[in-house]
């Protein structure tokens, strides 16, 4: 019998993929053409998608930028062949001529290098925090210190009202070290506390009149009713999302601990908060807080706001914290016992970065709710953007303007909100440890 099998010696050379399996038109054949249902549902969703754009294009792309009035637009879409309005071209003088009012509302003009120097350092003291692997470590001191920073370049005043304001931190933290130490952990927490209150409620004032009286340092003070359009937004949502997170912390554990008084004051204050609309909240910061205060008391309508604000989101916050710690399994509490920690330390070490992470995606959520809702502030008199809207719609030259300011504020408010979205997606791939 012959024998007539064959081994080959050389491997083959490699052939590409046929092109209709390969490329834009693999990817789309597998995704969009893969059956006659998604054919027919591809080809409906591009109708539908055509027929959006060759509404909204030309609308945005109108010819009126240089317009300065709502008549003068529509004489500029007249001559370019559109019809003004909502379904013609969009009147983006508007824009033109009020974009810096809505963005820092009636502060004053030759001031202006003070809110974006704030907003400018914000960046970079958040960059430590955001992403601690890729600035240096240091920086850090200056995250620390920019709290006292940013009030005091958009309101200014005395340099010695921050000074004092973290000269308060130094006092309780040096007061907590030297009582834990000698005492008790709990009471030295508790000192510190009442020596930080004390040194802000009844020396701080005499401190910063006789330092200024000797050395008088600061800047011009700019009035709470100058604030407005997006530098406020941002304000009141960054100061709020700064100190929510660390307070919904502490009541999260406050309303998991043993100490019925704690934990019951905890409880009713959350379930409180989030069973009042915010908006009552801004009525009673706006008008019923100055009734309980000693007459001639000036409690400033932005700090109001910004109080309330930030209770109402710590109440929300610290149920999302919540479920963070409920979704940890009890052998991470049993294994923080087991090697000897007290209860600080396994909440530092152990418990809470676990929770936190877990409950990235409802902070951030919350992080985000808190922002746009800095738009009700409107209501209070208060004038965000949209509150600046209706004062610029009630200029005559712009009355009857809408969709151009609506649509300009909901785009920063998207970009804002959308930032934080893909940095909370970021921060949940890095911190990713488990298997998929």
């Amino acid at each position: 019998m012959t024998d007539v099998s064959f081994v080959r010696t050389e491997m083959l050379p490699e052939q590409a993929p046929p092109p209709t399996a390969a490329g834009a038109i693999g990817w789309a054949r597998q995704n969009l053409f893969s059956g006659w249902f998604n054919t027919l549902l591809t080809l409906a969703s591009l109708a539908v998608v055509y027929y959006v754009l060759a509404a909204i294009v030309p609308w945005i792309l109108s010819p009126t930028f240089s317009g300065t009035s709502l008549s003068q637009c529509r004489e500029m879409l007249a001559a370019a062949g559109q019809e003004a309005g909502h379904g013609g071209g969009a009147c983006w003088g508007v824009i033109r001529e009020r974009w810096i009012q809505l963005m820092f509302g009636f502060y004053p003009n030759h001031l202006y290098w003070r809110p974006i120097a704030a907003f400018v350092l914000l960046a970079v003291a958040l960059a430590p925090i955001l992403f601690s692997d890729k600035v240096p470590a240091k920086l850090i001191w200056f995250s620390a210190a920019y709290p006292f920073i940013f009030p005091w370049l958009l309101w200014g005043g005395t340099v010695w009202g921050p000074l004092s304001a973290a000269g308060g931190f130094v006092i309780g933290f040096l007061v907590y070290r030297f009582v834990s130490q000698s005492m008790s952990e709990l009471l030295g927490l508790i000192g510190g506390v009442l020596a930080a209150l004390i040194w802000w409620l009844l020396l701080s004032g005499i401190a910063v009149s006789a330092l200024d009286s000797i050395l008088p340092l600061g800047l011009e003070p700019v009035e709470s009713r100058k604030f407005g359009g997006f530098m406020l937004s941002i304000t009141i949502g960054i100061v709020a999302i700064a100190c929510s997170l660390p307070l919904g912390i502490v009541m999260a554990l406050g309303r998991q601990s043993d100490l019925m008084i704690v934990k019951y004051l905890c409880v009713g204050f959350i379930e409180f908060i989030r069973g009042v609309p915010l908006i009552t909240l801004l009525f009673v910061a706006s008008t019923l807080l100055n009734i309980f205060m000693p007459p001639g008391t000036n409690f400033d309508i932005i700090l109001r706001v910004l109080i309330m604000v930030t209770l109402f989101a710590t109440a929300y916050m610290a149920e999302v914290i919540r479920g963070g710690l409920a979704a940890l399994p009890k052998g991470q509490y049993e294994g923080a016992d087991s090697l000897g920690l007290t209860y600080w330390q396994a909440q530092r070490l152990i418990i809470m970065p676990q929770a936190l992470k877990i409950s990235i995606p409802g902070i951030v959520s919350t992080f985000i709710g808190v922002f746009k809702d800095t738009t009700l502030v409107s209501i209070i008199g208060l004038l965000d953007p949209l509150g600046l809207s209706n004062a610029i719609r009630a200029d005559a030259n712009w009355n009857g303007i809408v969709w151009e300011l609506y649509g300009f504020i909901a785009l920063l408010f998207f970009v804002f909100c959308f930032g934080m979205s893909r940095y909370s997606m970021y921060l949940e791939r890095k911190l990713q440890t488990g298997h998929r």
